[in-house]
């Protein structure tokens, strides 16, 4: 009994050994502070639902059912639980396997035989076996825990991987809406210019019957106002095909998406903030790369083990009988144990190659998660800078479109007392059209800047909104 005992346990102690290198997390050089800063950035907004600074209950109610319905976020559960029985599967091969197994078999030999059955000999006869197998490859280099390792980071990664759908879900229905909401804006302006200047062709038209204008004046407020009308058909069409991509957001068929508040009354949401450091944490695309790199970095023990003895341990426990009555007494036990073990000696290089093919394959994840990381900086300092910018710019445009107010309020009234001709008004009023366009769409672009911000900081209120799509 002792001489058995040994073994299994040296057996057991060698186990503990594992080759291939422990993953250890590279030293990454993150700036100290950004390059561009908000004084007023808060640092406590990302770990929030955001999007409800907007406070507009319908949008609040898009991301709500986007999170629900949208085939991209249930795709990335179907995948994570794809992932979690990929690695209860790998998991299991670290465990004595027992299973059981029965047959029965009835056999007729050849009368023929040399040499001949004897007269006594049953023939044809039965076999009835029962039996329990077991079976256990002893991890002893680690290659087992190794592929664990590896898998269960796969598990880790593919969970990262739905945070980072369900990251850029909300963000998409958030961005989709405020476009709608500015293409909305941008067709009350067309509109109501189309407006005014069909009141304006009209006039124009009955003097010009009377002989009051020219058809030189009246073919400019001709054109002026085909202008006008030209704008709305196409942002008609741009307010359609943007209300179809928001319903493939939310998982719906293409159709109308309702409104709550205009893109006026939205609230801008507060700029967040932290420290370049802090995305490593933050962002799931980051923690993703790095269990990426950790499940590499495992499968170089997986390939490297192949170099070592593989010693496993088999048997099996059981009865076997000719006589079904007889099937389980004492004297029909059957039983058997091995320890085989197997050595490669000679692959012509296949370990060697496969070795080499699992560290470059960890070399170019680790180049992969130091890319991420960079392009997670650069996406933080362009939201910086987009949002800021953005603001000067509507500022600035705010300005124009009052000054043009102004120009065209002035103009007609210089042409109503006959102080110029109506080629200055129609200046003024296209101006003001053109600027009155630009500001809503550089509104649309200010709240997209924010919003991108908000995606690419990360936080907690990933983690949030992934509850909210469990359920």
């Amino acid at each position: 009994m002792h001489r058995c005992v040994f073994p299994l346990l040296l057996l057991v102690v060698l186990s503990s050994c594992m080759v291939g290198p422990d993953y250890r997390r590279p030293s990454i050089e993150a700036p100290a502070n950004w390059r561009f800063e908000d004084a007023q950035a808060l640092d406590n907004v990302v770990n929030t639902q955001w999007w409800r600074q907007f406070g507009d209950p319908v949008l609040d109610s898009l991301i709500e059912a986007a999170l629900k319905e949208n085939k991209d976020v249930m795709i990335a559960a179907a995948r994570v639980e794809e992932f979690a029985g990929r690695y209860a599967f790998v998991r299991s091969a670290q465990f004595p396997q027992v299973g059981a197994a029965g047959s029965y078999q009835r056999t007729r030999d050849s009368s023929y035989m040399n040499p001949p059955l004897p007269s006594t000999a049953q023939n044809p006869f039965d076999m009835y076996q029962t039996l329990l197998t077991a079976s256990w490859e002893i991890d002893i280099w680690g290659k087992l825990r190794r592929a664990t390792e590896a898998a269960k980071a796969d598990l880790l990664s593919t969970e990262e991987g739905r945070r980072t759908v369900i990251l850029t879900v909300v963000t998409a229905v958030a961005v989709s809406y405020t476009d709608l909401l500015g293409l909305d804006k941008q067709m009350d302006v067309a509109e109501r210019t189309l407006e005014s200047r069909e009141h304006t062709l009209r006039l124009f038209r009955s003097r010009f019957e009377k002989g009051l204008v020219s058809k030189l004046d009246l073919s400019q407020v001709e054109s002026e106002y085909n202008a006008a009308l030209a704008t709305v058909p196409l942002l008609r069409k741009l307010i359609g095909q943007q209300e179809n991509a928001l319903s493939i957001l939310l998982g719906r068929n293409p159709g109308p998406i309702p409104r709550g508040r205009s893109l006026d009354a939205l609230n801008l949401p507060a700029v967040p903030a932290g420290l370049p450091s802090q995305l490593l944490e933050r962002r799931p695309d980051i923690r993703q790369a790095e269990q990426d790199l950790v499940a590499a970095n495992a499968q170089i023990g997986v390939a490297k083990a192949q170099y070592f003895p593989s010693i496993s341990l088999t048997g099996f426990y059981g009865v076997q009988s000719a006589d079904l009555s007889q099937l389980f007494t004492g004297s029909a036990k059957t039983w058997s144990y091995a320890l085989p073990a197997t050595v490669p000696i000679f692959t012509a290089g296949g370990i060697a190659g496969t070795v080499k093919a699992s560290e470059a394959v960890q070399k170019q994840t680790l180049i992969r998660y130091e890319q991420v990381i960079q392009q997670a900086f650069r996406e933080v300092e362009d939201g910086l800078i987009d949002q800021a910018e953005s603001r000067e710019q509507l500022r600035a445009q705010g300005e124009r479109v009052k000054s043009l107010q102004d120009y065209a309020r002035l103009a007609k009234r210089r042409y109503n007392t006959g102080y110029t001709s109506y080629i200055e008004v129609l200046d003024a009023e296209r101006s003001l059209f053109v600027a009155e366009l630009n500001y809503a769409e550089t509104q649309t672009t200010l709240f997209r800047a924010l919003v991108n911000l908000y995606k690419s900081m990360g936080g907690g209120w990933v983690t949030e909104a992934e509850v909210q799509a469990a359920q």
